[in-house]
């Protein structure tokens, strides 16, 4: 399973407290050792226009939005519990259907930039 982290991910745990990226760390390290580990709480964000976004339980407040699919995890975002969702219910991770390129797309507009570092 390919395992990668978004700007989007990187940009939003700066903003946390010390102790809340080290939650978000351990959490995140969980998922790349073991996506299926038995600790780990997922759920499916039904909001969301993107059917593969998903939920991460960091601790009671904290939640990692990931895009799972088959083959792949993402790390997309993490935040606060509401603002996780509202961010999550808002964005689709779309592919460029001549370059594959992947973007972000926001209320039906496409933003240009890749969510991947150095793309």
């Amino acid at each position: 399973m390919d395992f990668r982290i978004a700007d989007t991910f990187t940009d939003s745990l700066a903003r946390l407290t010390g102790d809340e990226q080290k939650a978000v760390k351990t959490t995140a390290f969980d998922l790349q050792v073991n996506p299926a580990g038995p600790g780990l709480s997922f759920h499916r964000i039904d909001k969301s226009k993107d059917k593969n976004f998903w939920s991460v339980r960091v601790n009671s407040d904290i939640r990692l939005i990931v895009h799972r699919a088959e083959d792949s995890l993402l790390l997309c975002y993490v935040a606060h519990h509401d603002k996780a969702y509202d961010w999550a219910e808002r964005r689709k991770l779309e592919t460029h259907p001549t370059t594959g390129a992947a973007s972000w797309s926001k209320s039906g507009k496409r933003w240009s930039k890749s969510p991947f570092p150095g793309t």
